[in-house]
């Protein structure tokens, strides 16, 4: 089976029509959806009734809760905080799609650089929008280096510039391309390993075995790699607002 069949988009059923257009409900948008209806669960559930020795799921809350706190007090300080149910929600939004890819079945939604690039820009126009409502045009300072030569800071301002433009580019690329690669081997190494079984010969069943705990790497691997663009996404949302709110 080609390996890219994996990441195609199913219309499930419409939900409605602009002009000539028609909207239909996907299984992207199902499994998106169903990210926002663990979470909400998750964080209700875990919350209600807490108590001082805490339980398994509530220990799971106050755990995540303090990790994205921590986090986003280190790169913004106390008045990043403000911004802490936007970063706190990308985070989980993140690494529950990131993991919904390795369930038998499930559909790897940020594999899509749509999905992704949306998110990006989500996070690039906040930050933008909230430095130029708080700074005002000293937001563009931002660009222009302290304290630096008029010179350099001449060559520099186009770099910062520059730089500050394709972030929304750099952070919306980085977990569709892992979390794209990652499936892609694993769907091919999986199709090696019925081959192999299907060969019927000593070699086969070699291919096979090597293959099948290439998959089982693969596959820890993939675990380790959602959870970790999750928290790359989350920290460089941490780090762009920390620019936003504090400039140099």
């Amino acid at each position: 089976m080609d390996p890219i069949h994996q990441f195609t988009i199913v219309n499930l059923f419409p939900i409605g029509k602009i002009g000539n257009a028609e909207i239909f409900f996907t299984n992207s948008a199902l499994f998106m959806v169903a990210a926002v209806i663990l979470l909400t669960g998750f964080l209700v559930i875990g919350t209600a009734g807490a108590k001082p020795v805490p339980g398994r799921l509530q220990s799971a809350a106050e755990l995540t809760y303090e990790f994205v706190a921590t986090m986003l007090r280190s790169t913004g300080g106390n008045e990043g905080m403000r911004f802490f149910p936007f970063v706190f929600t990308i985070f989980m939004f993140v690494l529950l799609l990131n993991l919904f890819g390795l369930i038998p079945y499930g559909f790897s939604v940020t594999s899509h650089v749509i999905i992704t690039s949306v998110l990006s820009l989500t996070v690039f126009f906040t930050v933008l929008i909230y430095g130029l409502v708080r700074h005002g045009l000293h937001f563009f300072s931002l660009f222009w280096p302290k304290d630096a030569p008029f010179i350099l800071a001449l060559l520099i301002f186009p770099i910062e510039l520059i730089s500050f433009l394709v972030r929304p580019f750099s952070l919306g690329l980085r977990p569709f391309i892992a979390m794209f690669a990652g499936h892609i081997l694993l769907d091919v190494f999986g199709s090696f390993v019925v081959q192999g079984l299907n060969s019927g010969s000593v070699v086969g069943y070699g291919v096979t075995a090597l293959a099948f705990a290439f998959v089982v790497f693969v596959n820890a691997l993939e675990l380790l790699v959602g959870a970790i663009q999750a928290f790359v996404f989350a920290l460089l949302t941490a780090l762009y607002i920390h620019d936003a709110v504090h400039l140099h």
